[in-house]
């Protein structure tokens, strides 16, 4: 008998799993799809013993204490700054829009003040702004939106920005300075041995048990379990009752380069030439010294494992009915990006799990004191969407 089965092995399960253990002494069971923890965040060395992210670069960022220090216990830090670049008009300029930017692309020689008034000159009057072309036309007008985030938005989604929500491009500052920065938060670092060493020490205690290779369905009746946290698609876990919510996905492809160094910064973008949107050098976030150097090229598709929710109205109001069943069903809590159809960082992932983690100690506590034997009584289904104090900026 396991006091919780968990579905997932990424960052809200493990997380979970790990609190739950080590604090509650709970028996958990966690169950996933893949054969490895660590869900996305996955990485590993290759054949040419380069640390390599599987599934695309994740870059860890966060403002919030408590999710640095918890991820602490677990890792020592490399310090990592991420600078992105794009390849636009034959030359590669500083991503996000800075005013090197717009020096570099259109020849000028700009001051922070000017280069304001020029952003304002340029952009167009939107109101009220819903889409996320209108976010980025009323910060940097038609050209600028042409040129860096239009073509980029219809391959990464496959959907002309006019289409989708505002939130979309929200996520990608503009700057009058010269901060090359793809993120400003108050904590940047890298796990210093990588994701899955991290993994691997926060779900080492005897009570948590991982079975991988595994689809829950397919043992879910034969397992003995008290309570559920799932962190997959919840449309799935519901059978596709309101129908299936659409996700994008992305096709990986990996090299091996015979160089010390391949791209002038990690991340190069491809708004407009190419189907890959853009392509990552990984020894710029491991700080890793080899000889050779490994890419990954990321090209956006229809179809594919779930990685990114379609922000859209008509996909919230399902995803909606789909939160209602959530909210009724008892001893099943619905956590991370899947279950909650939410485009969350890894650090929201992080605070809403540990979130969750909060609600379940204090109905123990509750219970306990009460006289109440929880394991025959915790008939509370916890579904929680909380990001309170956590920046959202930026991919991954």
């Amino acid at each position: 008998m396991y006091d919780y089965l968990i579905v997932g092995a990424g960052f809200a399960g493990s997380v979970l799993a790990e609190r739950l253990a080590t604090q509650l002494n709970k028996k958990v069971l966690i169950l996933d799809k893949r054969n490895h923890i660590g869900g996305n965040a996955f990485d590993h060395y290759n054949t040419d013993g380069i640390l390599v992210h599987k599934y695309g670069p994740h870059i860890f960022h966060t403002n919030s204490r408590e999710v640095f220090d918890y991820l602490s216990n677990f890792t020592a830090w490399r310090p990592y700054e991420h600078r992105v670049l794009a390849s636009v008009d034959g030359q590669l300029v500083p991503m996000p829009i800075n005013l090197d930017t717009i020096n570099k692309l259109y020849g000028l020689s700009l001051t922070s003040f000017e280069v304001d008034d020029f952003f304002k000159s340029v952009a167009e009057e939107v109101s009220p702004v819903r889409t996320s072309e209108d976010v980025v036309v009323s910060k940097v007008g038609r050209e600028l939106y042409e040129k860096f985030f239009r073509n980029y938005t219809r391959k990464q989604w496959g959907m002309d920005p006019s289409e989708l929500d505002k939130s979309v491009t929200s996520r990608v500052p503009v700057r009058t300075n010269r901060d090359n920065r793809y993120f400003t938060d108050t904590y940047q670092a890298m796990p210093l041995h990588g994701y899955t060493a991290m993994f691997e020490k926060m779900l080492a205690h005897p009570n948590i048990h991982i079975m991988l290779n595994t689809d829950y369905h397919d043992v879910q009746d034969t397992i003995a379990f008290k309570e559920m946290i799932f962190t997959g698609p919840v449309d799935e876990y519901f059978d596709y009752t309101y129908g299936k919510l659409p996700y994008r996905s992305l096709e990986f492809k990996h090299e091996t380069l015979p160089t010390e160094k391949h791209l002038e910064a990690a991340v190069v973008n491809f708004p407009n030439e190419h189907a890959y949107t853009r392509i990552t050098e990984f020894k710029y976030l491991t700080g890793q010294q080899h000889t050779k150097t490994s890419i990954v090229y990321e090209y956006p598709q229809a179809e594919g494992d779930p990685y990114y929710p379609v922000p859209r109205p008509e996909n919230a109001e399902i995803y909606n009915k789909y939160k209602k069943l959530a909210d009724e069903t008892p001893n099943v809590h619905f956590v991370g990006r899947l279950a909650t159809y939410k485009y969350y960082n890894m650090d929201q992932v992080v605070a809403q799990a540990l979130t969750l983690y909060k609600k379940i100690l204090t109905r123990n506590q509750l219970f306990q004191g009460n006289g109440v034997d929880l394991e025959l009584n915790g008939k509370e289904s916890i579904f929680e969407d909380v990001t309170t104090g956590i920046k959202t900026n930026g991919s991954h």
